[in-house]
């Protein structure tokens, strides 16, 4: 453990994806969550009050009290950087008062991912994204923003292929998880033995955010990827994993192996030592009805990141048609966990450095 952790708040500490924060950061070796900010619903309780998470409460948290944070009160415990779970629409504006505060933001809120100079970051698909934030910093504090659940385990299983095929288009039909929709999500009359074929603006970010991530970087400005996502998103009861049916239509024909094989080799943090990075970032399964959330929703290692990998299964190369299932955490490496590792990623490149240094 570091003697010197950088302080951190965790901004809807009392929601399903500031409790993954929680967790996460409660014994890292780099950030110390010093504040819990959390909104009316859950200000002046402790964590363990309110903790729904099936995994336990962290010993060190438990018996912190969820606080109101304004950027004054952060800035007076010298907080450096948030974790930020906080709702679209609220996120956006409170965001930006702390990135002219001195503060950085990992953020998991849709409100800045589109923003010239926020990258939309996966660390192992598009780590030169990073740049934009390098080349536009704002006095000593960055914004980087992850993307949507759906589209993180989409592009993890997709950008080892992308050279192999050049796509034409992709199609991908998602099977959603409940806890996608936050706290208190979808009515329990309304999901239960149902399967609800709707998701507000889910589709249209799939391709947006997808495009954008498997895109190009030239100096500060981002080309999208030049092939389009057609998507249809549904919502099912399963408590966490986002499952999604890809099929790729691609301009070459390599070999199976060739494929398989860019999965396995896929290891582009290997030497960077991040703690919450997998070993492999994609996971191959050969069983005929694999993925599965019940089972493969937490594939990942070490201990630390456990749902960090995406699973990949049911792979049919059919020229010029790649059909695959992928399953990723969208609890963990859709929200909370890709956060964290955004913010490991650009602690190592120097971009979180102490402001008394």
């Amino acid at each position: 453990m570091s003697e010197r952790r950088i302080p951190a708040a965790i901004l809807g500490a009392g929601g399903y994806v500031g409790q993954h924060f929680a967790r996460l950061l409660a014994d890292h070796p780099y950030f110390d969550p010093v504040i819990l900010s959390a909104g009316e619903r859950t200000t002046g309780q402790r964590l363990g009050d309110v903790w729904q998470l099936s995994e336990p409460v962290p010993e060190v948290l438990e018996r912190t009290r969820l606080v109101r944070a304004t950027a004054a009160t952060l800035a007076r415990a010298k907080v450096r950087l948030a974790f930020s779970a906080l709702p679209s629409g609220t996120a956006g504006p409170f965001e930006s008062l702390l990135l002219r505060r001195g503060i950085s933001v990992f953020s998991n809120a849709a409100d800045h991912r589109l923003d010239p100079d926020v990258p939309l970051l996966v660390p192992e698909v598009n780590s030169d994204h990073l740049e934009l934030a390098r080349r536009r910093r704002r006095r000593s504090a960055v914004l980087v923003a992850n993307p949507n659940c759906s589209a993180t385990g989409l592009v993890l299983a997709l950008a080892p292929l992308v050279p192999l095929l050049a796509p034409r288009t992709v199609h991908v039909t998602t099977y959603q998880s409940i806890s996608g929709a936050g706290y208190p999500g979808v009515p329990s009359l309304a999901i239960t033995d149902n399967v609800v074929p709707f998701i507000r603006d889910e589709e249209e970010k799939l391709d947006r955010e997808s495009r954008r991530i498997l895109g190009s970087r030239i100096g500060d400005r981002l080309r999208p990827a030049p092939f389009s996502f057609l998507a249809h998103c549904a919502r099912v009861a399963t408590r966490e994993g986002h499952l999604e049916a890809v099929t790729v239509e691609a301009r070459r024909r390599p070999s199976r192996r060739s494929l398989e094989g860019a999965w396995a080799s896929f290891r582009p943090l290997r030497e960077l030592g991040l703690p919450t990075a997998p070993d492999v970032p994609v996971l191959v399964r050969r069983e005929h009805d694999r993925p599965q959330p019940i089972r493969d929703r937490w594939a990942g290692t070490p201990a630390r990141a456990r749902g960090m990998a995406a699973v990949v299964g049911r792979i049919r190369w059919e020229p010029p048609y790649l059909r695959f299932f992928v399953l990723s955490n969208n609890a963990v490496r859709g929200a909370a966990g890709g956060s964290v590792l955004n913010a490991e990623l650009a602690r190592s490149r120097g971009l979180l450095r102490d402001r008394r240094e």
